[in-house]
């Protein structure tokens, strides 16, 4: 069969007319610009960092740079992010989505962190990565922004979701990600929904007891690389020190993680000064503590042990925890309304007034940060300090993030003093402090961990002071005494403290702590058991050292 072709002259002859004429951005001179442009940017190998050679003013440490290289060259862009507390996680993820962008792998970015956190990433980004980054508030611009930094709750809540679930990211990225360790979360399915080319996790704790959560965190990495979750378990179990004996599973997970932990990068570090501060009862508080502790036998044991936990921090706390008790159960009032009028005839509190006198005699200029566990204290520590000249400023979970940095700052530059809840100094950085004051004591040493890692971190450049305040003959006492002293929690950095945990199958010191007091009929019952638990986890540590030690 012959194909009879026939040629268009007239649309030749157009075509010929429109190549020999110039585009209005077609000119030599507008092709050799664009050459030259594209010259200067090309990348000629894919192997090392280019980034750095960008922020000149910028120094990153040897462990940041390897951890970045790993991600980007070894790991695709997809990777967990594991660094201990205070190693610079947030420096490595800076490094790594500037160096995609610069490379031309990333334009849309989507980073998800905590509400706290939102205004710090933001600066971060801006201010030392070069990265115009803006935060998601209540305007929808989602669409509009290249890079946009906002929290997950807001993100996953109408008409957000919706809009956030039709864009197609090039780079996600999840802080606090230890929160997606349950498969069956809402904000899980969410993470899991969105389109994303690369993905960084950031955690300081991938694994906290169950083989499980890394498995559901690499499966967002990486759907399918550890196997469906029943392969998985039938392989691995669900035993976290399990994974120890399978060498292939490790081998598999640091393919997809980097851990970088602070005895391996070789840093010199500021040290840590501890300083116990024994507080004793007047006679009349004594009298309260044991007349609380006498009249209370009969209730609940978890309502008694947060009663005398609350009178060791201040009167208001434990007031106002029984009045409400009352209110909501009129029949507790016999329990409870005779040390309520005893309470209401306090003058003051002596841990409150210990910390008057511990900030009176430090020289002018230094700051202090105190840790308490409750509101009321806050309130009550607050006036107290207002009482004796001393400036302060509270900050707690409750506060807004725009509110939280406007306290930071006034901190930073006019106040003595902050006052922070447990909740409140989730991710705040403040090494221009080296005072800190665990007015209470937290019952998870993970916590202590993270309290005293907002001062002692990168970029701080004095001896961390950390001063625990304890009422002698208290639980708080039994606390001091048996669990952070005999492990030395306060000296040592609490890295491997997970894996001793672990190992004992521990998920949770804190309820562990409240099972022992709730199950015990004496003071001497409890003496006993604690000494068993610090003596356990202990042993256990010294135990891994030794292993790790001889390989």
């Amino acid at each position: 069969m012959q194909v009879h072709i026939k040629d268009d002259k007239p649309f030749i002859d157009m075509m010929d007319d429109v190549l020999q004429q110039e585009g209005e951005k077609a000119s030599w001179e507008h092709f050799q610009m664009a050459y030259t442009a594209a010259k200067e940017t090309n990348i000629d190998t894919f192997t090392g960092l280019v980034a750095p050679g960008y922020l000149p003013h910028m120094t990153f440490h040897p462990h940041q740079l390897e951890a970045s290289r790993r991600v980007v060259e070894e790991m695709n862009g997809r990777a967990i992010l594991a660094d201990e507390v205070g190693l610079g996680k947030t420096i490595e993820a800076g490094l790594v989505l500037k160096e995609l962008m610069i490379r031309g792998l990333v334009k849309k970015v989507l980073l998800l962190v905590p509400a706290s956190l939102v205004n710090q990433w933001v600066n971060e980004l801006n201010s030392k990565f070069h990265i115009p980054a803006a935060s998601q508030r209540k305007q929808y611009i989602w669409e509009h922004y290249d890079v946009i930094v906002s929290s997950i709750d807001l993100a996953k809540r109408s008409p957000h979701r919706e809009i956030i679930l039709e864009q197609d990211y090039d780079f996600v990225l999840i802080d606090e990600a230890h929160k997606l360790k349950n498969s069956q979360t809402k904000n899980y399915a969410f993470i899991q929904s969105l389109k994303k080319k690369y993905c960084l996790l950031l955690t300081a704790t991938p694994v906290q007891n169950k083989l499980s959560d890394i498995y559901n965190l690499v499966s967002l990495l990486k759907p399918g690389y550890l196997g469906s979750y029943k392969q998985f378990k039938d392989t691995y179990g669900d035993d976290r020190r399990d994974a120890e004996e399978h060498h292939y599973l490790k081998e598999l997970i640091r393919k997809v993680m980097v851990r970088n932990r602070r005895e391996e990068t070789g840093l010199q570090w500021t040290k840590r000064k501890v300083e116990t501060i024994w507080i004793d009862f007047t006679e009349q508080e004594r009298q309260v503590y044991e007349n609380m502790q006498d009249s209370t036998s009969a209730a609940a044991t978890f309502a008694k042990i947060t009663l005398l936990r609350e009178l060791c921090s201040s009167r208001e706390a434990a007031y106002l925890s029984m009045k409400k008790m009352v209110e909501e159960n009129p029949e507790t009032g016999n329990t409870y309304l005779p040390v309520m009028k005893e309470i209401e005839k306090l003058p003051q509190h002596s841990k409150a007034l210990k910390v008057v006198e511990l900030i009176k005699a430090a020289p002018p200029g230094e700051k202090f940060i105190i840790f308490t566990e409750y509101r009321a204290t806050q309130f009550y520590l607050q006036w107290t300090l207002k009482q004796h000249d001393i400036s302060s400023v509270p900050f707690r979970g409750g506060f807004k993030a725009g509110k939280k940095d406007w306290m930071r700052e006034l901190f930073e530059k006019h106040a003595q003093v902050l006052i922070a809840t447990e909740a409140g100094g989730e991710g705040i950085n403040l090494q221009f402090c080296s005072n800190m004051i665990n007015y209470d004591l937290p019952w998870n040493p993970m916590r202590l961990e993270q309290r005293i890692g907002r001062i002692h971190r990168f970029g701080q450049k004095k001896d961390v002071q950390i001063f625990n305040f304890a009422v002698r003959n208290t639980l708080e006492a039994h606390i001091l005494e048996l669990l952070y002293k005999k492990i030395n929690l306060f000296e040592r950095v609490i890295g491997n403290l997970d894996h001793i945990l672990a190992e004992l199958q521990v998920s949770d010191v804190e309820k562990e702590i409240k099972r022992i007091f709730a199950d015990s009929r004496s003071e001497g019952e409890i003496k006993v058991k604690l000494d068993n638990l610090t003596a356990v986890i202990t042993e256990t540590g010294e135990q891994l050292e030794r292993d790790k030690l001889h390989g």
